[in-house]
């Protein structure tokens, strides 16, 4: 008898992750990129509005390059999706630091700026998808809308 839960078979249904990553980053941090821009630039300024624009390209592109290392991986088994979360977080945090370091010096960067965008935006859009995430089972991924109201 096979054993129906096992970590070596690939993960079976929709590619929640990338249905969850790409609503945070269309439906959210898009959205809502304009006024952390304009917040940011009110408080430190041009060179804070150009760092603030930097850091949501930053977080923006690391939900969108998490969503296609945990979809790629959950194809291939569970013990591959808990090895690529576990070391796709590690590469993906050695990315942003390559990234911040590679334009610390610039004139344009205002660290702080950059700094306080990439942890509020990265904190206030995963705790602002937690509200559209379903825990079920029968609807993984997003909840569904109630379309009635």
């Amino acid at each position: 008898m096979k054993d129906p839960v096992s970590l070596a078979f690939p993960v079976e249904g929709p590619a929640t992750e990338r249905q969850i990553a790409f609503d945070m980053i269309l439906k959210r941090g898009l959205p809502v990129a304009p006024a952390l821009i304009l917040i940011a630039g009110l408080i430190w300024g041009v060179d804070g509005a150009w760092s603030a624009a930097f850091g949501i390209l930053i977080v923006l592109v690391n939900l969108a390059l998490s969503a296609f290392i945990l979809g790629w991986a959950a194809r291939i088994s569970l013990s591959f999706l808990m090895a690529a979360a576990l070391f796709g977080y590690i590469g993906r945090l050695a990315l942003i630091t390559v990234a911040v370091l590679a334009v610390h010096d610039q004139p344009w960067v205002d660290i702080v700026a950059l700094g306080m965008t990439i942890i509020v935006t990265h904190l206030g859009l995963l705790i602002w998808e937690t509200r559209y995430v379903s825990a079920s089972l029968a609807y993984p991924g997003l909840k569904p809308t109630d379309k009635r109201s």
